[in-house]
């Protein structure tokens, strides 16, 4: 590609205190996720908070290790009050979104 100019964005990746997770400014709001994928810590503690096995986990996020999944549930162990506020303004967008305000009428 001769005289192309190709342009790079650069992200800061902010490191936290365990190695498998980071904040990415522009991933997931800046939320953490594991390290080299946008998969949100949240998403792991809400599958691990229904039941769900690291076996199982891993099989719907194959592109996932299972130390990944460890890092991410002792980060979430850490940092519990932020990620379940994470949860629960996660789950109230989705609904807000589903659901408009004023939409229905009962």
């Amino acid at each position: 590609m001769a005289g192309t100019i190709v342009e790079i964005e650069r992200v800061e990746i902010m490191p936290t205190n365990h190695p498998f997770v980071v904040r990415v400014e522009g991933i997931c709001g800046g939320r953490p996720i594991i390290v080299g994928t946008r998969t949100p810590v949240r998403s792991i503690v809400g599958y691990h908070k229904v039941g769900m096995s690291v076996e199982e986990i891993l099989e719907g996020l194959p592109h996932l290790k299972p130390v990944h999944l460890y890092d991410a549930l002792s980060y979430y162990y850490d940092h519990q009050e932020e990620i379940e506020r994470d949860i629960g303004a996660d789950s109230e967008e989705r609904l807000m979104k589903m659901y408009p305000p004023g939409q229905y009428s009962t």
